[in-house]
C-alpha cells in the first residue's frame, strides 16, 4: 500500500478510524507510531496526508489494532487515462487482473460478451460490487491514487457497439488489441486533436477476437494494435498493453 484510502463513512470531524489489513500494514510495514504522517486519501475523493493520533491494540472483534488519524486531504488525485472494453477471462484470472487495472490508471471497464467468453462467467460472484470493489481499492492504494474505476457488463457485444459505444465514448481514440496486426489498420487520432484525450482500448478473450468481431470494432473506429505474433493470456496482454501505451506518444 503506497497510499491508505478511507471510505467517506470512516471519517468524522477530520478523524479517520480504521482497522484490518490497513492498520496491520501501517504498524507492521510502515512501523507506525503516534505523530507519524501517512500518505492517505478518500475513495473517489481528494488525497493528502494524515497524522496518527491514536493506536489501540486488540480493539477489533478479531483482536486486531485500530488506528485513528487526523486527515488533511487537499490535493486532487491523478486521473485515469484509459478506458477498457474487455472480453473477460476466467473469474480467477479476472480476480488477479482487477487490482492491476486500477493501479495502471483504468477509469471505466466494460466487460463484453464476445463469442469466445465462457458462458458461465456471467454468473460469477466476482461480478457483485461487494466482491470486486475491494480488489479495485487495493489496486488504487498500490498506485497511490484514489479515483475508483467503474465496472459494467454488456453480454450482447454487437448491441453494445452499435447502440451504446458512441454515446458513452464520444470523440475517443480507439485501439483494438490484435496479435495479427502488423500496423494500425486506421490512423489513431493524437491526444491533442480529439475531444476526449483518454484512450479506449479493446482486449479480446483468451482465444482472441473472431474476424467478425474485429471487423465490427474497426467499423467503430478502432485501430488494430499488436504486441507481436505471440498469443498472450488476457491478463498478460492487458498489463503489457497498458504499460506500453502509457509511455507512447499517441
Amino acid at each position: 500500500m503506497n497510499r491508505i484510502l478511507f471510505e467517506t463513512s470512516e471519517i468524522c470531524d477530520d478523524i479517520a478510524t480504521f482497522g484490518g489489513v490497513r492498520a496491520e500494514h501501517v504498524l507492521n510495514v510502515l512501523h507506525g507510531e503516534v505523530g507519524q504522517r501517512l500518505k492517505t486519501g478518500v475513495v473517489d475523493g481528494p488525497i493528502g496526508t494524515s497524522e496518527i493520533v491514536e493506536i489501540q491494540s486488540g480493539a477489533t472483534r478479531e483482536g486486531g489494532p485500530v488506528i485513528r488519524v487526523r486527515v488533511c486531504h487537499e490535493a486532487a488525485s491523478l486521473e485515469p487515462w484509459v478506458d477498457l472494453v474487455l472480453a473477460p477471462p476466467r473469474p480467477r484470472v479476472m480476480k488477479r487482473l482487477l487490482p492491476q487495472l486500477a493501479t495502471l490508471g483504468v477509469g471505466r471497464i466494460f466487460l463484453v460478451g464476445a463469442k469466445k467468453v465462457e458462458k458461465d462467467f456471467w454468473g460469477a460472484t466476482l461480478l457483485k460490487p461487494e466482491n470486486y470493489r475491494p480488489l479495485l481499492i487495493d489496486g488504487l492504494m498500490q498506485g497511490g491514487t484514489s479515483i475508483l474505476p467503474t465496472l459494467e457488463t454488456r453480454r450482447n457485444f454487437r448491441k453494445f457497439l452499435n447502440e451504446e459505444l458512441d454515446a458513452i465514448f464520444p470523440g475517443t481514440r480507439r485501439i483494438v488489441a490484435h496479435p495479427y496486426a502488423k500496423e494500425a489498420s486506421v490512423a489513431v487520432p493524437r491526444r491533442e486533436t480529439t475531444p476526449d484525450p483518454r484512450l479506449l482500448l479493446a482486449i479480446g478473450p483468451e482465444g482472441g477476437w473472431t474476424d467478425e468481431e474485429v471487423a465490427l470494432l474497426e467499423a467503430k473506429g478502432f485501430a488494430r494494435y499488436s504486441l507481436g505474433p505471440r498469443i498472450l493470456r488476457t491478463d498478460t496482454a492487458t498489463i503489457a498493453l497498458l504499460a506500453k501505451l502509457n509511455t507512447e506518444d499517441l
